[in-house]
């Protein structure tokens, strides 16, 4: 299961262990749990600090196994299911972090884990193709590690399909606190702690209200977000970076195979190769935290945060980028995270066998069928226009696969299902009018929507200058309809939205605001001199 690459490097990791652990397996004698009896026995074999327990219990699920401190009387972490694919790090972390290596987070974030109060089972399903579940994973993780009122299994959706069906999970990652419901979707571990700590948003509103006026301030943590935040940093100047989630819609990409002089990485992989470079620069990066409001001033620019807290600046980078575009039919709210799902490497393991559909034809669409023909029983796609928009290559492939239908010039209308979960959808053909709209229907079990983004500028109405699509109005220099006010990135009308752009144009919306800054801070006589 190791080959001899992972087993060199998982050694290396491994002599960074500084306490004993104790891995305590529940098997039995089904396929499963002899692959996980096979990792377990090479990773303890690895460091003389590990010992590893088989036996089963049949309370627990299996297989799974605990891992823990010696001496410790709880296991506070537990994998139900074999971490492999994108969950192999959330292993090696967990192993690390059990055995004494220092985590890598800040003291104060340490602090407030360990100050939390009450008793905590976790419980997150996750698929093991999901670029998105490894974080809510290691964050949960790192919780049980700290605080011994803390537990936590990572559940392989795939592997306990019972569980799944009984909780009507449809989307991952699904987390569960005490047996409730927690939250669906990527969740940092701020935001963990901000929902447990009932007093965490009122101080750190308290702790931004008292920042100094910042000499750029950037608003959005995606790759136009991070250039511009390093590109001003490197001027020497006050830079912050304020986001909602450091990374954005790159955190959602599974295969990057287009950023140059990089020929293939994840999503995922990039973002934390971003947020290391902006934070090797004195950049103030305050995450979890979403814009409200822009309030243009003379001498400084504020921004208002939906936590109540404000943030003042010499001038403002916007880089809000996009989110995913909704159907907007009746039914798609009701049974989102219910079937209707916007991720297909995501979600798609919890679909398999099962009936179901695309929405989109352009390239991420047939993508996505094609993916999800490899797992489901068919796919239907759906495409508004009268052909597929997707590249050439992408459609052939899509036409030799049996189990998918595209269906053109077809509207989904709505989108219907039992209350608790999806059971189709109802289209009208475009191509044939009125005659041929009623009568419709699919039956499936879930729908991947794949129709494009729309920008985040719905907390700029009436401040910039926006287009008919929403997205802000910028000139060749970024410059937006504000003096002092710049924008880049997927928010704005440049065309062409792609990592690599959206990096140029936050390097280009920096050196644009720097420049601004020495015109409007130089003294009356030479402003007028130049």
């Amino acid at each position: 299961m190791l080959d001899a690459n992972l087993t060199t490097q998982l050694q290396t990791y491994l002599a960074k262990l500084t306490l004993p652990i104790e891995i305590t397996a529940n098997i039995d004698d089904s396929a499963a749990s002899r692959e996980m009896a096979e990792l377990l026995q090479a990773i303890a074999a690895l460091s003389n600090k590990i010992t590893l327990v088989e036996h089963h219990d049949a309370s627990e699920r299996t297989p799974s196994f605990a891992i823990k401190r010696v001496g410790d009387t709880i296991g506070g972490i537990r994998f139900a299911g074999i971490p492999m694919g994108h969950e192999f790090t959330s292993l090696v972390l967990a192993l690390l972090q059990a055995g004494g290596h220092p985590p890598k987070v800040d003291d104060d974030v340490i602090e407030q884990i360990r100050a939390l109060d009450g008793e905590y089972k976790f419980e997150t399903y996750i698929s093991l193709s999901c670029q998105n579940c490894p974080e809510v994973v290691q964050a949960l993780n790192l919780l049980a590690v700290l605080n011994p009122n803390v537990q936590h299994v990572m559940i392989d959706g795939a592997l306990f399909q019972e569980e799944v069906a009984q909780r009507d999970i449809m989307a991952v990652p699904s987390i569960y606190l005490n047996g409730a419901s927690f939250g669906q979707g990527r969740m940092g571990i701020e935001e963990i702690l901000a929902k447990l700590d009932s007093g965490a948003g009122e101080r750190a509103a308290h702790k931004l209200a008292q920042k100094d006026v910042f000499d750029v301030l950037v608003v959005g943590g995606g790759p136009a977000g991070a250039a511009a935040a390093i590109y001003a940093a490197r001027k020497g100047i006050n830079t912050g970076v304020v986001a909602e989630r450091f990374g954005g819609q790159v955190l959602d990409t599974m295969s990057i195979e287009n950023f140059i002089s990089v020929q293939e990485t994840e999503g995922p992989k990039l973002v934390a190769a971003l947020e290391q470079h902006v934070k090797s620069y004195e950049v103030d990066v305050m995450n979890v935290q979403r814009a409200d409001k822009l309030i243009p001033g003379g001498d400084a620019i504020e921004v208002q945060l939906a936590s109540g807290a404000s943030l003042k600046a010499k001038t403002v980078i916007l880089a809000t980028g996009a989110r995913w575009r909704s159907m907007n039919v009746p039914g798609e709210q009701a049974y989102r995270n219910k079937g209707v799902t916007y991720c297909p490497h995501c979600d798609g393991p919890l679909f398999k066998g099962k009936r179901v559909a695309v929405i989109g034809g352009g390239n991420s669409g047939v993508e996505a069928a094609i993916d999800l023909a490899g797992i489901v029983a068919h796919v239907t796609l759906l495409e508004f226009g009268s052909e597929l928009r997707a590249d050439e290559v992408l459609k052939r492939k899509l036409r030799s696969l049996p189990n998918v239908r595209v269906i053109t010039d077809a509207q989904t209308t709505e989108v219907f299902g039992d209350g608790s979960k999806l059971q189709g959808l109802r289209y009208t053909d475009r191509k044939h009018g009125e005659a041929s709209n009623a009568a419709h229907t699919l039956e499936l079990e879930g729908i991947f929507v794949q129709i494009g983004l729309l920008p985040n500028t719905d907390w700029l109405q009436g401040t910039v200058a926006l287009s008919k699509h929403g997205e802000i109005e910028v000139d060749a220099r970024g410059q937006t309809s504000v003096p002092g006010v710049f924008a880049a990135g997927d928010v704005t009308t440049v065309p062409y939205k792609q990592i690599v752009i959206a990096m140029g144009e936050g390097s280009k919306a920096a050196l644009s605001a720097f420049d601004h800054l020495i015109r409007t801070s130089a003294p009356v006589e030479e402003r007028v001199a130049a």
